[in-house]
């Protein structure tokens, strides 16, 4: 790789902008693809991106383009970062112009609502001559676009690509880990959306921290035990893409998904909120236990909040009769 490689992000969202601006401020040679016009203009024209990362000043240096070959031209590494179920449907459209052998990495964490396919499968199905790869871990998009200090981890089907991406894709202020654990990466990742919207409506619902500590507990025992009928390794889901970003996803309101569930807990509208990946996990992630009869009475609880079936307080009703047991 050259000494400035080139990096495609394909998503103009607020995830996308910051890893795109935080390799740009690296060093790297970055091309941004998104659908949004004003977006692209705003990147271009005013180094800036108001609709996703507002008072935020962007590298000049990061050029938008809307033309899927224009952004993929030369690249080294594409990082895919556009919504978990719009993943398959852009990837499609990119089949014919990434070059083979060019690592995807793939940023959006959840899984395929309509097949459960976890991302890395959706990318194999459609690029067979590309490496499928995923970063997750703890990681607030403004705090990385604003070059604070950031630790996740990337993760490949082996660990030679793994390392080579994570120093590829490591800067002063981002600290990429290594794994060859791809499925534990991207199962945590994805499963702790469902958990942060059930600690946000909790918070919500005004149930107290005592309730929060027991269900994002509790919830993390289901994460694992759904992860690991996947095949994920244990001490995956202990370090930063499974622990690490439960313990900010399931208490901060810059989370998309807290803030969403506790926006449902306060019985206030969601109409208009920001995408929150766990809304379309938590029904295929539901599915996956009852299919493999896997103990996930919390995941089952958000399925049917988001359904409508229950409110907060009759879940929280629910699980507080379960019938007693032994923690372990």
């Amino acid at each position: 790789m050259s000494t400035a490689p080139r990096i495609a992000v394909l998503g103009g969202g607020a995830w996308g902008t910051a890893l795109a601006q935080t390799l740009t401020v690296a060093g790297n040679r970055v091309r941004l693809w998104a659908r949004d016009v004003a977006t692209i203009d705003a990147i271009n024209r005013d180094h800036s991106n108001p609709r996703y990362l507002p008072g935020m000043a962007l590298h000049p240096d990061l050029t938008a383009f809307d033309d899927l070959s224009a952004a993929l031209d030369g690249a080294e590494c594409v990082l895919s970062v556009v919504p978990a179920q719009t993943t398959a449907a852009v990837l499609s459209q990119v089949r014919h112009v990434i070059a083979s052998g060019v690592p995807i990495v793939l940023c959006a964490k959840g899984i395929e609502a309509g097949t459960g396919r976890l991302m890395s499968d959706v990318a194999q199905a459609i690029l067979p001559s590309n490496p499928p790869a995923a970063l997750s871990g703890p990681s607030f998009a403004a705090d990385v676009a604003a070059s604070l200090p950031t630790a996740v981890t990337v993760a490949a089907l082996d660990t030679d690509t793994a390392a080579r991406l994570a120093v590829f894709l490591s800067t002063p202020t981002l600290r990429c880990y290594s794994s060859d654990d791809l499925v534990g990466v991207e199962v945590g990742g994805a499963l702790k959306n469902v958990l942060a919207i059930a600690a946000g409506a909790v918070v919500g619902a005004g149930l107290g921290a005592s309730a929060q500590a027991a269900l994002v507990t509790r919830g993390f025992v289901e994460l694992r035990r759904i992860a690991a009928s996947f095949g994920a390794r244990p001490e995956t889901l202990m370090g930063l893409s499974g622990l690490g970003d439960l313990m900010l996803t399931c208490g901060s309101g810059q989370s998309r998904n807290f803030a969403y569930g506790r926006t449902i807990g306060r019985g206030e509208p969601i109409d208009g909120l920001p995408l929150a990946e766990g809304v379309a996990t938590a029904g295929i992630a539901r599915r996956i236990a009852q299919e493999r009869g896997i103990d996930a009475p919390i995941t089952e609880s958000v399925a049917m909040i988001l359904d409508r079936t229950i409110t907060v307080r009759e879940a929280v009703s629910n699980l507080l009769a379960r019938p007693l047991k032994s923690e372990s």
